[in-house]
C-alpha cells in the first residue's frame, strides 16, 4: 500500500513560522535561536521552531495566572466541561490533520496516531468534562463542646491549585498533553504546556482549536524550547503552583527536586521504568507470543508502560522465542504514513543512537540476540524489532529502561522465584500477568509491586482507571477520580453559630 497524501492543511501548517501560543495568540517570541523538527522516517527537517526564553516563560505564566484568577474563575463548572466537550468535537473534526502531524513528528504509524493521539484524546476530554460539575467536598459533624448553647458544623471544599506547568514527552505529544490540560481545566486550573523539542508542533495546533472551542485566552498556553532551559524556568517561576511531568526517571527526579526546592510545589510524576510481563505455564505458546507482541512492540516499544522484561516458563522458552522471531520477521517495517505499516522508526536520532548502544552492550555482556539487534540500512531512524535472551537478572537490558522495540527474556521454573524477579527493580510503573487460572492471578496480584497490573492484557488504559507508578516510577495518579486530589487543595471550614 502506498503512502497517504498529506492534507493541504498539513503542508500549509508545516510551512508556517512556529514559536509559542500565549494568551490566545500564536507568537514567535523574542529569541532569534531556532531548532529543527525532524521527520524520523527520513531524517529530514520538516519545520523550524523558535526557541523560547525568559520573556516567553514570563508572558505565559502571567497569562495563565490572570486567567486563573479572572475569566476561568468566573466560568461555571458546567461551562468548563462544555468547553472540553467542544474541544473534543474539534479534535475529531480535524483528526486527520492532527494524526498526520503526529506521525510526521514522532514516527508513530498513522493508524495509531488516528486511534490513540486523536481518538483516545477526545475520549479523555469527554471523561474529564463529565467531572467538571461533580468535584465536591463534604459536610462534617464535629465534636467540639458547647459552653453556652452554641453549635458547630464543618464542611470541606475542593479548590483549584492554580497555574499548572505540564511537561510533555515526545511519544504521545497530543494525548499526554490532553491528560494534563483536561485534568487541570476541569478542576478550575489553567495550564502552561511545554512540549518535547522533538514533537513541538501538534499542541500549537490543538491550542488554536481550544480557542475555537471557546476556551478563554490565557487558560491554555504553550512554550516551546529545549527541555532543561524552558522546563527549569517554568518550574522556578513564582506563579507556578503545580508541575505535572511525564518522562524518564532521572529527569523526573530532577523535576521533583526542583519543584520541592522552589516552594514545595505540587507534583505529579509519571516516570516509566522497567516493566515486567510474566506468563504462567498454563498459557499456550501461541497465546504467550500474542501477549508479548501486545505488551512490548506496539509503537516500537516507545510507550512508558510497555513491557521490557519477559518471564517465560522454561518448558515454553525455546518454542516462544522461535515463534516470536517468526512473527517479528513478518512484521512490515516502513513509513509511518503507510497505512499497512506495523512498525515505524524510532522517534529521534538521540534515541536511535541510544538503542544501538544497548544492542552493543548486550553483545559485550554475552547476551544472546535471538532476533534483530541492528539498524536497518535506510534513511531515517529504523531499527529491527529485537529479541534478547538474558544470561541473568543482572544483565543491563534486564535492568535499564530501553524504551524501544527490545524484549529481553528470562526463563523461570518456580512461581515464588517469578514474583521475586518481577519485584527486584527500583521501578514500579506497570506489570502484566498472563494465565488462565484467575484464582492464582488474584492471589498474586497483591504481591506484585506496580502502580497498574494487567491480567491477560497489557498497555491498555481507560480514563476511569487511575494510572501512575510506585517506587521510582513516580508519584501521584492520573485519571479516575484520583486526579482530583492532585489538581485541587482541600480547604476545611468550621462554623460556630
Amino acid at each position: 500500500m502506498s503512502e497517504i497524501n498529506l492534507l493541504e492543511s498539513v503542508t500549509a501548517f508545516l510551512q508556517r513560522s512556529h514559536g509559542h501560543y500565549i494568551n490566545g495568540v500564536s507568537i514567535l517570541g523574542q529569541e532569534n535561536e531556532t531548532f529543527p523538527v525532524v521527520n524520523p522516517a527520513t531524517g529530514e527537517t520538516i519545520a523550524t521552531v523558535n526557541q523560547g526564553g525568559e520573556t516567553e516563560v514570563n508572558q505565559a505564566m502571567q497569562a495563565a495566572s490572570a486567567a486563573f484568577h479572572g475569566v476561568w474563575a468566573e466560568t461555571s463548572p458546567m461551562e468548563r466541561g462544555n468547553c472540553l466537550n467542544r474541544l473534543a468535537d474539534l479534535l475529531l473534526k480535524n483528526s486527520e490533520e492532527l494524526a498526520q502531524l503526529e506521525s510526521l513528528c514522532s514516527g508513530k504509524p498513522i493508524q495509531l496516531s488516528r486511534m490513540l493521539d486523536v481518538g483516545a484524546s477526545a475520549d479523555y476530554l469527554r471523561y474529564f468534562a463529565g467531572w467538571s460539575s461533580k468535584i465536591s467536598g463534604e459536610t462534617l459533624d464535629v465534636s467540639l463542646p458547647s459552653f453556652k448553647g452554641e453549635k458547630y458544623t464543618a464542611f470541606t471544599r475542593r479548590e483549584p491549585i492554580g497555574v499548572v506547568v505540564g511537561i510533555v514527552p515526545w511519544n504521545f505529544s497530543i494525548m499526554i498533553a490532553i491528560w494534563k490540560l483536561g485534568a487541570a481545566l476541569t478542576s478550575g486550573c489553567t495550564v502552561v504546556l511545554k512540549p518535547s523539542e522533538y514533537t513541538p508542533l501538534t499542541m500549537l495546533r490543538v491550542a488554536e482549536l481550544a480557542k475555537e472551542a471557546g476556551i478563554p485566552d490565557g487558560v491554555i498556553n504553550v512554550v516551546n524550547g529545549l527541555g532543561a532551559r524552558i522546563g527549569s524556568s517554568l518550574i522556578a517561576h513564582p506563579l507556578c503552583d503545580k508541575v505535572t511531568f511525564t518522562g524518564s526517571v532521572p529527569t523526573g527526579m530532577i523535576v521533583g527536586k526542583s519543584a520541592l526546592e522552589q516552594g514545595l510545589k505540587h507534583t505529579t510524576l509519571e516516570l516509566g521504568g522497567k516493566n515486567a510481563a510474566a506468563f504462567l505455564s498454563d498459557m499456550t505458546v501461541e497465546k504467550i507470543v500474542d501477549g508479548i507482541l501486545e505488551a512490548g512492540y506496539v509503537y516500537q516499544g516507545q510507550i512508558c508502560a510497555a513491557a521490557e522484561r519477559f518471564y517465560i516458563p522454561s518448558v515454553h522458552m525455546e518454542a516462544v522465542l522461535a515463534l516470536l522471531s517468526e512473527r517479528l520477521s513478518a512484521m512490515k517495517i516502513g513509513s509511518p504514513l503507510d497505512e499497512s505499516t506495523e512498525m515505524g522508526p524510532l522517534a529521534n536520532k538521540e534515541h536511535y543512537e541510544k538503542t544501538l548502544s544497548l544492542f552493543e552492550k548486550a553483545r559485550q555482556e554475552g547476551s544472546e540476540i535471538v532476533y534483530g539487534g541492528h539498524a536497518l540500512e535506510r534513511k531515517g531512524f529504523f531499527v529491527m524489532p529485537t529479541v534478547i535472551r538474558a544470561n541473568s537478572a543482572e544483565d543491563t537490558l534486564m535492568k535499564e529502561e530501553t524504551f524501544g522495540p527490545i524484549g529481553t527474556f528470562l526463563s523461570y521454573d518456580d512461581e515464588e522465584e517469578l514474583i521475586a524477579m518481577m519485584n527486584a527493580t527500583p521501578f514500579g510503573l506497570s506489570a502484566s500477568l498472563w494465565t488462565n487460572d484467575l484464582g492464582k492471578a488474584m492471589r498474586m496480584t497483591s504481591r506484585i509491586e506496580a502502580g497498574i497490573l494487567w491480567i491477560n492484557m497489557h498497555t491498555f488504559l481507560d480514563p476511569a482507571v487511575p494510572f501512575g507508578g510506585v517506587k521510582s516510577s513516580g508519584m501521584g495518579r492520573e485519571f479516575g477520580s484520583a486526579f482530583i486530589e492532585h489538581y485541587t487543595e482541600l480547604k476545611s471550614v468550621i462554623m460556630r453559630y
